[in-house]
C-alpha cells in the first residue's frame, strides 16, 4: 500500500469524480483507476462503486476512506512542520474575504504581520456569492474567510471566525418600509431588489434570499448597494456591521419579510488540507484563528 494510493483515494472522494481528481492531481485518469485498482487488489476490499454517475465509496470504503484521512493528515502536520523549521518567508500571502465579512480583526491582523515580515506582500482580496471559495479550490487564495456552503468537507480545513447577521433593509420612505405589515414574495415582486454578484465563474454558487421573478438591480459591491438603498431606489439584504449607523440614525429601517428573514451567516476561516502553508501564511493562520480574533454574534 502507497501513501500515492491513499492520495488518489481521496483525490476521488473530494472532488467528486475519476476526471475532476486528475485535473487536480496532475494525473492521467486511465493513472488514477489503476491506482485504485491495485489498491483495491492489496486490501481485498471494493472500495469504491461505479454503479451511479458519480464514484461512490461502499461501505467498506468509507471505513478504510476514513482511516486513510488520518494517515493523510498525519502526513500533512509533518509536511508542514518540515517547511516551518526550514522556511523563508514568502514574497505574496492571498487572502480572500467574504464582502460580507467585518475587517477591524482582519486587517489588525495584517498590519500586526506586515511588522514582523515586512518584505512579503499581503494580497486583501474582496469576494462575493462563492467567490472566496472559488479562489481557495483553484489555488488563487491561501487563505479564505468565507462561508464553506459548496465546498468539500474533506477538502478543507476550517476554523470559526465570525457571525454575521444579514438584515433586509430600505430607505423609509420607500414604499414596502411604510405598509406596516409582514409582506409575501408575490407583493415584493414589484419592489426593485438589490443584489451584489458573485465574483466567481458559479462553480460555488452561495446566492442567497433572492426574490424569484422580481425587480432586481445587480451591483458589483455593498457600498454601491447601500448607496442605491439609501436613495430610496430600492430594498436588499446588507451586514448588520455595514448598516449599524443608518438603523440607529433611521436612515434605513429593516423590513419584515416571509421570504427574507434576518439571516445568520457563519463565516469561516478556511485553508486547503492538501498542500503547505508557507512560513507568513501559516503566522496569519494562527493570527486569526486565535481566540480573541474570533467574532460573537454579539459583537457584530
Amino acid at each position: 500500500m502507497k501513501l500515492d494510493q491513499l492520495r488518489v483515494l481521496d483525490g476521488i472522494v473530494t472532488q467528486g469524480s475519476f476526471r475532476k481528481a486528475a485535473e487536480v492531481l496532475h494525473k492521467s485518469q486511465p493513472a488514477l483507476s489503476q491506482a485504485i485498482k491495485n489498491l483495491e487488489e492489496e486490501t481485498g476490499l471494493c472500495l469504491l462503486s461505479r454503479d451511479s454517475y458519480r464514484p461512490e465509496l461502499t461501505p467498506a470504503g468509507r471505513a478504510f476512506y476514513r482511516q486513510a484521512r488520518v494517515v493523510l493528515d498525519q502526513v500533512q502536520v509533518l509536511k508542514e512542520l518540515a517547511n516551518r523549521l526550514s522556511a523563508t518567508q514568502e514574497p505574496l500571502v492571498r487572502l480572500s474575504v467574504s464582502a460580507t465579512c467585518p475587517l477591524g480583526e482582519v486587517l489588525a491582523a495584517i498590519g500586526e504581520l506586515k511588522q514582523a515580515f515586512p518584505a512579503t506582500d499581503i494580497r486583501l482580496i474582496s469576494d462575493a456569492m462563492g467567490g472566496s471559495a472559488e479562489r481557495l479550490m483553484e489555488g488563487e487564495a491561501d487563505l479564505v474567510i468565507a462561508s464553506a456552503d459548496g465546498l468539500p468537507a474533506e477538502a478543507i480545513v476550517a476554523a470559526p471566525y465570525a457571525v454575521v447577521n444579514i438584515i433586509p433593509v430600505a430607505h423609509p420612505d420607500y414604499p414596502p418600509a411604510r405598509i406596516g405589515k409582514r409582506l409575501s414574495n408575490a407583493e415584493m415582486n414589484s419592489y426593485v431588489q438589490v443584489v451584489v454578484a458573485g465574483t466567481g465563474q458559479g462553480r460555488f454558487e452561495q446566492t442567497r434570499d433572492v426574490v424569484p421573478d422580481g425587480m432586481r438591480w445587480t451591483v458589483s459591491d455593498f457600498a454601491t448597494k447601500k448607496h442605491i438603498i439609501a436613495a430610496g431606489m430600492g430594498w436588499g439584504g446588507m451586514p448588520e456591521h455595514l448598516v449599524a449607523a443608518e438603523l440607529q440614525a433611521g436612515a434605513l429601517v429593516p423590513l419584515s419579510l416571509e421570504g427574507y428573514p434576518v439571516r445568520r451567516s457563519q463565516l469561516l476561516l478556511m485553508r486547503r488540507r492538501e498542500g503547505s502553508l508557507g512560513l507568513v501564511a501559516n503566522a496569519l493562520w494562527e493570527l486569526l484563528a486565535a481566540e480573541r480574533c474570533v467574532h460573537r454574534a454579539s459583537a457584530i
